[in-house]
């Protein structure tokens, strides 16, 4: 019987990936931090008897911030564990879905394709590169077959307030007013349901090494999403801007997703508004 590794299987992404997996029928190995250090669990001890078509790997240390006071927890997650687990794609002869990060830095140009200048502007990023670069290599020389993909903002139902739209929801919903550090950047904006789709079909259509950028194609900005989510939960709440400018912030991010489209035949079926009406219905419920 074949089965589908998910690392990282019970976090935000993870938890809907495999709920989408098993939905399909598919017989889902669940690997996360309960079970051990993805740096150093041994994978081919673990799995030698087991055999795996293909693996998510989704298991990475995520909140940015975090990354500048302990960055070595995130090169030994991103680096070593990604190439624990190439070394198990190599071993048994499995193909891999990565879920990396935006690594372009301040872009250049709008939209941003996978073909543009990477500049990892934080240490998370930076150990998404790396493991990037150990993607390709066991692409090119171990021959094993690697789809990368490159989220922009993913949003959706019980992500962590720690991160800006869930925050800004509870705002809405609880609080008398919503304060904010700053109106003005502008994030492409991916709502879970469609993210979990594009990885979907990446199993199907992982052979060589192949890049693709995961967002909606628009961009929105932080004034935008609260009128939008005063909006659905009919509020009119006091805004405030702390109108605190972050060193080196990006203004602006859009995603070309053409390429998606055209070789996975993916593209988002949600707009922003439609997914905070998810988010929100599933709140209120």
């Amino acid at each position: 019987m074949k089965h589908i590794l998910v690392t990282g299987a019970d976090g935000f992404i993870g938890t809907a990936l495999v709920n989408k997996l098993e939905l399909m029928g598919v017989n889902v190995l669940k690997f996360n931090s309960a079970n051990g250090n993805v740096a150093e669990y041994d994978f081919i001890k673990e799995y030698k008897d087991i055999e795996i078509n293909h693996i998510f790997h989704l298991a990475a240390k995520t909140f940015i911030p975090d990354s500048w006071d302990k960055p070595l927890e995130f090169y030994r997650t991103s680096v070593i564990g990604t190439g624990n687990i190439l070394e198990l794609c190599r071993t048994k002869n499995i193909s891999c879905t990565f879920v990396s990060s935006y690594l372009y830095g301040q872009p250049e140009k709008l939209p941003i394709a996978e073909s543009d200048k990477i500049k990892s502007n934080n240490p998370y990023a930076h150990s998404k590169y790396l493991a990037e670069e150990l993607c390709k290599f066991y692409a090119e020389f171990y021959n094993v077959n690697i789809t990368i993909i490159r989220p922009f903002n993913i949003y959706g139902k019980r992500q962590k307030d720690i991160f800006l739209i869930p925050h800004i929801i509870h705002q809405v919903l609880n609080d008398k007013t919503i304060m904010v550090k700053d109106l003005n950047p502008k994030r492409d904006y991916l709502y879970l349901d469609d993210f979990i789709e594009g990885l979907v079909k990446t199993i199907a259509k992982t052979h060589g090494l192949k890049i693709f950028n995961f967002g909606s194609g628009t961009s929105i900005s932080v004034k935008e999403i609260i009128e939008i989510i005063q909006k659905i939960a009919h509020t009119n709440k006091k805004v405030i801007s702390e109108e605190v400018i972050r060193d080196n912030e990006i203004m602006n991010v859009i995603a070309d997703i053409s390429s998606a489209k055209h070789k996975l035949n993916w593209e988002p079926k949600y707009n922003f508004e439609s997914g905070i009406q998810e988010i929100i219905g599933d709140i209120q419920q």
